[in-house]
Parts: structure tokens; C-alpha cells; sequence
């Protein structure tokens, strides 16, 4: 028996990471490797494994492990910076894709509670594929990315009260006792998460973290994992819920990022075992006989979620583009679904032949989101674009119709307003150089502009409101937006619409400088290089490398000649650890190049001390430390001059220095 359980797990591992990796190729999520793994192992694939038992208990643990980490993502704090995206985008989206669901469904299942469930079932969209592909494109910050994040989490966290509903739906709770103990049982959960949030929870934490015992660590949070699974099940609700909620509340902690850490291992291994016996249980037979019905159920699910989710989001005063976009992100059926669909169909509300139905679909939505979320930014830019939509867009034309700055000639414009935007506005505010701001985020623009800043809301990627901000006449434009299919877009328009104005451009990975380049842009900073910079410069200054020689490293490796630091001669340390215990003042190092003005002139011709202050300690020649060099001393090429005094006496040393 146990041989034959092991042999279970390394068919499961071995195909799937087959599929996996063929997939990766294609650039597929992994989940969706799993559902087609389970698929082509399961009873109605090919039939390696077909007592789907045997994997029910450890896709139930990573079940239980996937939402666990859902609600450790979830901080209750941190809804506030998304509240709008969460209380009405995600509250219109679940009531629209509940309500339509429940009416195009109800003429087929002639019940009406059947009807409402199916409608619960479509609702949901999957957190765990939506989130990866979000990360993986660098979208996560994006406009559509908090978005979708923001109605995601409203999802997850109506799955509460959709589950303690489905006793009520199927008649178990007919009496009246009966449903007043589902609502005792709610209150219960709401004190208990609540409670374990706010005292119980961190004061235990934080008697295991005194402990330093990471295995005692590891142990407390799967142990409130399960324990609190354990609990929602005794009350007669699923063991993931309980999970989920025992993330939620452990989120309200200051150790949700090392139980994250912790956890995420066993997640991984074990929630792959979910999707793959969900793709187990997917019947091939019934896939080939309803095939027409699943494709039109799929086709229904698909542009029902992308009409509301769209619509939801459009509601809340975002842009057309952004609301489709989303909407896009959040078609597919999520994960909470299918735990949904098993406590549905153990309860009698749906039938076999309708699971089997609600499965394919749902499937086969799962597997077509990567494709989707792809293609989701030129779909979405070719929709806003045509005339039929536009009746839905007057709802934001009154904010576009907004006089933007009228006459302005050689100014900046500023795509986006996050920290980079905040502090280049700053800084052109102070030396008093004509910039206008736009952005998609409706209570910045609100806030900044009572403040006097020239901010306006729009999109950056519609031709109308770059006109209005004074593309034509404008000087610079820089884009600093966390959406790299909008800076793509924007690129292109700006640089077609004007060719002499100069684009800078922030993007987050050197991979899409090229890109960006050949669109138009005149410079492209990615954050990534401008943090390896960094690092590597402030090392280099621990190490007393000169100033001036620090300056030419980072400007060859701007240039890509990433051989110019393995010749960069590094001065002895005994020098500069001696001058660190010398306090209020500061060392720095000055390399003489051939160019340098300072060359066959002498301390006292340049009469460092005098006109500055500091003072030259020693100069380094040929390997050897000469300390102390009287005024007549004369610099050479080669040098290096170590200089010492108050900062600002020193850059003024090595101004003379360079002439």
C-alpha cells in the first residue's frame, strides 16, 4: 500500500513537471501545467492513475496551504490604499456576475437557488493564476494590476459568507433554529478573526519569536493553519476556509512576511496536488459529447466576466482602457469555485452531469488566461477605440474635456505620479522649469491638485489627452508608470506625434531598455540598473577608489564595458581605515589622469589650503604612500591624492584639482 502510494507521487511529479517545463517554453503558468497534467493521469486521461483517492488527502493539505497564504497576502491594513477597487469594484463585480449569472442560468436549471449557486461558482476569479502573471510581467503595480488585486481580495473574502449560504440554498437549513445557528456560527468567525488579529495571535508570535526557534516558528503557524481549519470544519464549513481565515489573521501580524517564507515550500509542493486531482476529475467523455455546450459555456463565462468585471471598474471612474484591461485579468474561474462546487455538490445543489459541466468550463477558462492576459493590452486598446463603446466613455469625457494648460510651450510632461514623478515635479518646481503631471489615480489628482500642483487626470495613451497637456509644443516627456504595455504605448504615440521631443523613459528591468529604444525613447532608466549602480558605487567608495576614477566605471558601465572594473586598482586600506577614526570630517581620494589640469603643478602653486581648506594628507606613487608631502611636492601623472577636511572644503579641493 505504501509503495504504491509513493509509486501515486511520482507519476503526479513526474508528469507534471514534463508538462510544466514543455509549457514554460510557451510561457504558461504552472498551474495551468497542473490542471493538464491531472487531465491526461486522471481515470478519463490516459489512466495512470485511476483511484483519484489516493491524492484526495494531500490535494486537500494543499488546498488548505494555497488559500493559508492567499490570507497571509491580505493585510485588513492595507485595504485602505485599495478600498475604492475593493468595496465597489469588487461589490459591483460579485453582485453583476452573480445576478446575470443567476438569470441566464435560470431558464436551463428551473431552480432558483441552483440558478443563484451557478451564479456564485462564475463570481470568483482564480487570486493564484490573476497574482503570478501579474508578477512574472511586472504588472503588479500597474493601474489594472492594483485593480485586479484589489477585486480579487474582495472575492476571496466573500467566499465567507457564500459558503455559510449553501446550507441555506440546499434547504438543510430550512427551520428557523437552524439558520439562526448559521448565523450564530458567522458571528462566531467574525469574533474569532477579529479576536486573533488584534490580541491573541501576535501575543503568541511574539512569545515564539523570543524563543528563536525557527522550528518552533514553523511549527506554531501550521499549527494555526490547521488548527483553525480544523475549527470552521467542526463548525460545518470547509476546511479551506478555516485556512484562509487563519492566514487573514495572522496578516495582522509583523511576522506575516517570515510565515510566508516559511510556508511557501510547502505550498508550492502540495498545492500543485490541488489542481492536479481537480484535472483528474475532469471527464474527457463528457469534454468530446458536450463539447459545443462547454465551448458556449465558456464562451458565456468569458465575456460575461469581462463585461462586469470591465463595467465594475468603469464605474468607479477609471478609463475605459484600464476598466476592459481588467477585466480581462479577472474572466477565468478561480480556485475558491471549485471548493465551492464540491461543498455545492455534497450538499444535493448541483447535479454530477452539472459539475462536470461547471469543471470542463471552468478549466478551460483557466487554461486560456495566460493567453488572454497577453493579448489583454491591445484587445483592450482596440475596444476603447471603437465607436460602439463610446457611449459607455462619456462617463469620464467630462474629466478629459478639462482645460489642460493652454499656450504652454517648452515644458515637461510627467506620466505618473508616484515617488520618481513626486520628486522630479519638486525639483522642476524649484528651479522654476514649466512641467504638467497626469495620472490615472482619481484621489491623487484630486489631492494634489488642491495643493496647486498642474495635475490632471487622464490616460496616457489616448493621443486626445497628450494633445491637451501640450505634446506638441512640449520639450521633455518622461514616463514613470509601473504598466509596461501603456509605456510602450505611450512611446510610440509620443514619439509619431512629435519627433523632436525628447523621451525619458523608467521601466523596472534592463530586458525591456531595447524595446523602448526602438520605439522612440531617448533614454531608458531601468530600476534594476540604476540599484546595481548604486551598490557597486558605494562599495567601490568604501574601498577609497577615487572619486573621479568612481565617475568613469559608472559611465562604462552605462555603456555597457562591464571589463572596465575588472582594471580598476584599488589604494591600500590602511590609509583610509586610519583616517575613519577621525570624526566630523571626511576622506576622499583624487586619481591625476593625463588630462588633469593639476599635472607638474605643486600643492603650494594650487594652494589647496588656503583657497579650500582641506588639506592633502598623502599622495600614493608608484605603490608607495608618500604621507605628509611638503608644499613644493609636484602632482604626476598616476597619482592619487588623498584628501581631508569637511565635505564641502574637500569637492572644492578636487575642483581645483580638475582645474
Amino acid at each position: 500500500m505504501e509503495l504504491g502510494f509513493l509509486k501515486t507521487l511520482v507519476i503526479i511529479f513526474g508528469v507534471s513537471a514534463s508538462v510544466i517545463f514543455l509549457l514554460h517554453k510557451l510561457r504558461v503558468p504552472s498551474i495551468v501545467g497542473f490542471l493538464t497534467a491531472g487531465v491526461l493521469l486522471g481515470p478519463h486521461g490516459f489512466g495512470l492513475i485511476r483511484d483519484i483517492h489516493e491524492v484526495e488527502l494531500l490535494a486537500e493539505i494543499g488546498i488548505i496551504l494555497l488559500l493559508f497564504t492567499i490570507g497571509l497576502e491580505i493585510s485588513l491594513k492595507n485595504l485602505k490604499r485599495i478600498r475604492s477597487a475593493v468595496l465597489g469594484g469588487g461589490l459591483s463585480q460579485v453582485l453583476l456576475t452573480l445576478l446575470a449569472t443567476a438569470a441566464i442560468a435560470y431558464p436551463f436549471l428551473q431552480r432558483w437557488n441552483t440558478s443563484l449557486f451557478a451564479g456564485f461558482l462564475v463570481a470568483l476569479s482564480s487570486t493564484a493564476i490573476v497574482m503570478k502573471m501579474l508578477f512574472d510581467r511586472g504588472e503588479i503595480d500597474s493601474p489594472h494590476g492594483r485593480l485586479s488585486i484589489g477585486i480579487l481580495i474582495f472575492q476571496d473574502l466573500c467566499v465567507v459568507p457564500l459558503m455559510l449560504l449553501i446550507p441555506i440554498l440546499s434547504g438543510a437549513s430550512g427551520s428557523f433554529l437552524e439558520l439562526l445557528w448559521t448565523l450564530l456560527k458567522s458571528a462566531t468567525i467574525i469574533f474569532v478573526v477579529i479576536f486573533g488579529a488584534r490580541w491573541l495571535v501576535p501575543n503568541i508570535l511574539h512569545q515564539i519569536v523570543h524563543t528563536r526557534s525557527r522550528e518552533l516558528f514553523v511549527i506554531t503557524i501550521i499549527l494555526l493553519c490547521l488548527g483553525t481549519a480544523l475549527f470552521t470544519s467542526w463548525l460545518g464549513l470547509s476546511l479551506a476556509l478555516g485556512a484562509f481565515l487563519a492566514g487573514l489573521i495572522i496578516s495582522e501580524s509583523e511576522y506575516a512576511y517570515q510565515a510566508i517564507s516559511d510556508i511557501l515550500p510547502f505550498k508550492d509542493s502540495f498545492n500543485g496536488l490541488f489542481f492536479v486531482s481537480i484535472g483528474m476529475l475532469m471527464n474527457l467523455s463528457f469534454l468530446r459529447q458536450n463539447m459545443l455546450l462547454i465551448l458556449i459555456g465558456v464562451a458565456i463565462i468569458l465575456l460575461l466576466k469581462i463585461f462586469t468585471g470591465s463595467f465594475s471598474v468603469h464605474l468607479i471612474g477609471h478609463p475605459l482602457r484600464i476598466s476592459l484591461q481588467t477585466g480581462i485579468h479577472l474572466a477565468q474561474v478561480g480556485e475558491f469555485s471549485f471548493v465551492l462546487a464540491m461543498a455545492g455538490k455534497s450538499a444535493g445543489l448541483i447535479s454530477e452531469s452539472h459539475y462536470q459541466l461547471f469543471l470542463s468550463a471552468s478549466v478551460i477558462t483557466m487554461i486560456l488566461t495566460p493567453f488572454l492576459l497577453q493579448a489583454s493590452p491591445s484587445i483592450s486598446a482596440w475596444m476603447s477605440s471603437k465607436k460602439l463603446l463610446d457611449r459607455l466613455d462619456r462617463m469620464r469625457k467630462k474629466v478629459e474635456k478639462e482645460i489642460f494648460l493652454p499656450g504652454r510651450e517648452d515644458h515637461v510632461i510627467i506620466i505618473g505620479f508616484g515617488l520618481n514623478g513626486r520628486n522630479l515635479a519638486e525639483v522642476l518646481r524649484e528651479t522654476s522649469i514649466p512641467y504638467a503631471v497626469l495620472d490615472l489615480n482619481s484621489e491623487t489628482v484630486r489631492e494634489m491638485r488642491k495643493r496647486g500642483e498642474p495635475i490632471f487626470y487622464g490616460d496616457g495613451t489616448r493621443p486626445e489627452i497628450l494633445h491637451k497637456l501640450g505634446l506638441s509644443t512640449a520639450r521633455m516627456l518622461v514616463i514613470v508608470i509601473s504598466d509596461p504595455a501603456s509605456t510602450r504605448r505611450i512611446v510610440r504615440l509620443a514619439r509619431k506625434e512629435n519627433s523632436r521631443i525628447y523621451i525619458i523613459v523608467r521601466t523596472r528591468y534592463t530586458a525591456e531598455v531595447e524595446d523602448l529604444l526602438q520605439l522612440g525613447a531617448n533614454e531608458v532608466i531601468p530600476e534594476e540598473f540604476k540599484t546595481s549602480i548604486e551598490i557597486f558605487a558605494k562599495v567601490l567608495h568604501r574601498y577609497q577608489v577615487p572619486r573621479n576614477l568612481l565617475f568613469d566605471q559608472i559611465e562604462r558601465i552605462r555603456s555597457g564595458s562591464y571589463e572596465a572594473l575588472r582594471r580598476v586598482e584599488l589604494p591600500v586600506k590602511s590609509l583610509p581605515e586610519k583616517c575613519e577614526i577621525i570624526t566630523d570630517i571626511e576622506t576622499e581620494t583624487y586619481l591625476i589622469g593625463e588630462q588633469t589640469p593639476a599635472v607638474d603643478h605643486s600643492i603650494r602653486d594650487l594652494k589647496i589650503r588656503s583657497r579650500t581648506g582641506a588639506t592633502v594628507i598623502a599622495v600614493r606613487r608608484d605603490g608607495e604612500i608618500l604621507p605628509s608631502p611638503d608644499p613644493d611636492f609636484v602632482f604626476k601623472t598616476g597619482d592619487i591624492v588623498y584628501l581631508i577636511g569637511e565635505r564641502e572644503k574637500v569637492l572644492k579641493a578636487i575642483e581645483i584639482l580638475e582645474g
